[in-house]
Formats: structure tokens, sequence, C-alpha cells
């Protein structure tokens, strides 16, 4: 049997924090305070000593720069706890962190994930999120966190869909009444772009880069349509035939041309979810359109290339880099109200 604390006690001494726990980057929503973190998901471990050295962006600045006794990790990988240590400690630096202050109860913590992880994925995320400090864990999936960061009538009987385009994953789904009626989770993402920018100039120009590089050429000049004024950037890698450090010019047309086959595989999955959709859901998409948000999101030309795809109406959501995170805000103002809409912890046992 569970003590409940009378609400004005815990709200003098714990803070509620939502946590959009993503692969690329995690965002911390203080309630009363909004959103007050935004590091990379990465962490720096101390091989020798078990340490971690470094978390969020003095990590990710260390990702390629390491002596052998330090490694950069990143502890999610597609969206999913891939190393629980690093994880927990991630989770309790961002915690304290967000606290400003150490409280005498912990927080009540509302958390992000990917739509059709496992039991055993959302178990982890629960029990990482515990053992980093959290007196109680909430967990959302992400495309209904989004849709609740983005105010849209969830909770309605209306079909409602939604692309969230993640660093790890790309989550598709179709909402009406709280839940979800149809979704996909497809492991392609900004991750998987920046893998296809560093694979093609690898192969056609011979040079070996970075992710940090590839991220960076991805968001100087990355486009999937042909935009009215040519992009170009420079950047300088690893030369494969003499081994020393060479510069050249990257286009868009090169970008567009790396990452066409990544981008082709997301509208496929968009398509599929609409095909096996409730033809009345269906109609309310093409009715009302369909809602974009995440990173990925940010790429130029996508909602164009969407909307020629898939003749509905394409809605970019605004600040869709914290779309989630918001999300996850909206619910702490009120988690009796939305409880309906989170994963049930019995159904992760």
């Amino acid at each position: 049997m569970r003590l409940e604390l009378p609400r004005a006690l815990t709200e003098r001494f714990s803070r509620d924090i939502g946590i959009d726990l993503g692969t690329a980057n995690t965002l911390v929503y203080l309630k009363g305070k909004g959103v007050v973190i935004t590091e990379p998901s990465v962490v720096a471990v101390n091989q020798k000593t078990g340490q971690v050295v470094a978390v969020g962006t003095q990590a990710r600045d260390m990702l390629g720069r390491t002596p052998a006794h330090i490694s950069a990790v990143r502890p999610l990988v597609e969206g999913v706890v891939s190393d629980f240590e690093v994880t927990e400690e991630m989770l309790a630096y961002l915690i304290q962190k967000a606290q400003g202050e150490r409280m005498a109860l912990g927080p009540r913590v509302v958390i992000g994930v990917p739509s059709g992880i496992t039991s055993v994925e959302v178990r982890a995320v629960r029990d990482a999120a515990r053992n980093a400090g959290a007196r109680e864990v909430f967990i959302i999936e992400e495309p209904m966190a989004a849709a609740l960061g983005a105010k849209l009538p969830v909770r309605e009987p209306i079909g409602t869909m939604i692309v969230d385009i993640g660093g790890g994953t790309t989550d598709i789904a179709l909402l009406s009444l709280g839940g979800i009626v149809r979704s996909k989770n497809v492991r392609i993402a900004g991750d998987t772009l920046n893998q296809d920018i560093a694979s093609y100039i690898r192969s056609e120009f011979k040079i070996l880069i970075g992710d940090r590089t590839a991220e960076d050429v991805k968001i100087a000049v990355g486009s999937v349509l042909k935009p009215s004024v040519p992009l170009q950037t420079t950047i300088r890698g690893r030369d494969l035939v003499t081994g020393l450090p060479r510069e050249i010019v990257i286009t868009d047309t090169d970008v567009r041309e790396a990452i066409s086959g990544s981008v082709s595989t997301i509208i496929e999955s968009v398509k599929e979810v609409l095909e096996t959709a409730p033809p009345e859901v269906v109609a309310d998409v093409m009715r009302l359109g369909m809602y974009v948000t995440g990173g990925g999101a940010l790429l130029r030309g996508l909602p164009e290339l969407l909307e020629e795809e898939l003749k509905i109406p394409i809605h970019m959501i605004e600040d869709p880099l914290t779309t989630v995170v918001r999300g996850t805000g909206v619910v702490l103002e009120d988690v009796e109200a939305f409880r309906p809409l989170l994963l049930d912890e019995d159904e992760t046992r």
C-alpha cells in the first residue's frame, strides 16, 4: 500500500519534472518554469575509475576527441536505453540540475518514450529514473506527448495524425479519443541521415568525417527539394588515400542524394499507417491535415515534399524541438486527468 502525501506538502518539498529522453538530445521541463534544460544525450565515463567525467554539452564536445581511458557514449540508441547505468547517471545529473537545490522529497517525473517500445524497455526507463532519485515515474508515448505539447484535440472523437522525426526514431501515430489508433515506430531519423551523409562523403569524395561534422553539414545545406538558391558548405576531414587532412565543398545536391533513401523510407512508413487506418480517421486527417514535429521536421523542404507525396495538408508544429517535453509539462499540470493517456505500470510487468 502506497502512502499518499498531502499535495501542498509534496509541492513544497519536491519538484515535478518532465523529461523528453531522446537519442540525440534530452530536454527537461520544470513545472512552473517551462523548459529549463536542453542537453545532448551524451555521457563521458572514465574507464579506469568508472566515474562520470561529463554529461551533456561538455561530453558531446569530447566525442571523437577522448584519450584511451575516457569514452564518450550515447546511453540511448534508437530511443531506448542501451546502457542502463550510464542512463541512470545522466538522469540523476539532469534531475539535480533542474531542481537547482536538494529537495527533501524526490520529484514526480513524466518521461516520454517512443511508441511501440517493449515492456522491458519501458521498465528500464522507469527503473533508471527511480534509481536516479524520482519519487514517482509516469511514462507517456512520445506521439501522445507531442500532440499534447502542440495543443491538438487528442481526447476528442477526431482523428489526429502526428509524425515526430527525432534523433533515433521517427514516430508516426494516428490519435483519437485519448489513445493511439495506429502507429509505427521507424528506426530511421536524424542520426540515420547523419550516417547517410558521412557514408556518401566517404564513397564519393574519399574523405572520412565524424558524426558532428555530418550533423553540421545536414543543418547547413540539408534539403529534400531543390532550393531556389543553391547551398554549399566547406568541410574538413581525413583523406582516405593520403591519410592527410583535406578540405572540400559540399552542396545541397550532394546531401539530397545522400539522404534520399532514408527520406523515402519515412514517407513510405507514413503511407503504411494511413493505408491501415479506419476510413473515418483518414477522412479527418484529409480534412485537418498532418502535423510534423521533432528536429527532423526542420529539414528544408520536408513539409512540401510530404504534401506532394501524400496529397494532404501538412502543418509544421511551432518550436518542433520542444514539442514532446512541453507535452510532459501539460501532463504534470494535472497527472490524474491525463492518467488514461499514460502507460500503465501493470502493463510493463
